[in-house]
């Protein structure tokens, strides 16, 4: 299952279930789980756990120290969990300060060329689209997608289900189950992603209703929240309010006079 090319550390740990293409380089303790498969010329280094049936195309880099001008070789990981697929050329860099960590969770999709900078946290289920860049610290919630050569700041948080629209980019927080694009701007409902997530009809009008509340006209977010908190709320509208309420850098704001993309059909708002 090893190809006779690939050059691994004698620090790995890599489980024989594992297939290693050619020219593959595993260099330091890093650690293999099961059914893994390493596809020809994959660089994984560094304090690196990998669980299981993950699959890693030609030219990903895993693991490798973070681009952090502080950071001076000092011990940090990254942990990826099982089920991820990493296409060509993608990357991942370890944690920065002293015993931290990047972590990727269970079933994601990064495609090629796309950066998972240092202390990065990513759920499950996340798709990053080719070219999509994350700066460090970067939190991003469950089956959020973060489409082709988006930029996203250092410490921003992308909620659960959210969608950003290729090329948009951000420095503020980005909602649950909102629509972004050009910069930090809402402009919509992830309609689709919240149907393919089993979120019935009636919740996600009241989630419109929550977006459309906030974003739909430039108010006070605080009051818009106030007056939120005071009606009856599903559950993934109390979680669209503690998302924003707990922000630090901000959330994202909505469209100039309020032109929200909630008006259309279900299959016009989202993409």
């Amino acid at each position: 299952m090893i190809h006779p090319s690939a050059q691994i550390s004698r620090e790995a740990q890599v489980d024989p279930s594992a297939e290693i293409g050619a020219f593959v380089v595993i260099d330091g303790p890093v650690k293999i789980g099961p059914r893994n498969r390493l596809k020809p010329h994959v660089y994984i280094c560094g304090w690196t756990e990998i669980g299981s049936d993950n699959i890693f195309y030609p030219g990903a880099v895993i693991g490798e120290a973070p681009q952090d001008l502080r950071y001076g070789g000092q011990e940090s990981y990254l942990r990826i969990g099982s089920g991820n697929t990493f296409r060509e050329h993608s990357q991942v860099h370890r944690g920065s300060a002293p015993g931290s960590a990047t972590i990727i969770g269970n079933g994601n999709y990064v495609m090629q060329n796309a950066h998972i900078a240092h202390n990065c946290e990513v759920a499950d289920r996340v798709i990053l689209g080719g070219g999509a860049l994350l700066a460090g610290h970067v939190q991003v919630g469950e089956q959020a997608f973060v489409s082709g050569n988006c930029v996203v700041h250092q410490f921003v948080r992308i909620g659960r289900l959210a969608l950003l629209r290729g090329l948009s980019r951000t420095s503020r927080d980005v909602p649950p189950f909102c629509i972004m694009d050009g910069t930090h701007t809402v402009r919509g409902v992830n309609v689709i992603g919240l149907r393919r997530a089993g979120i019935d009809a009636e919740r996600i009008a009241a989630i419109r209703r929550a977006v459309r509340k906030i974003f739909g006209r430039r108010t006070n977010i605080s009051r818009a929240l106030e007056e939120l908190a005071r009606e009856e709320m599903t559950q993934e509208v109390a979680e669209l309010i503690d998302f924003i309420a707990s922000s630090k850098r901000g959330v994202c704001v909505g469209p100039p006079r309020g032109r929200l993309g909630l008006a259309r059909s279900d299959e016009g708002d989202a993409e």
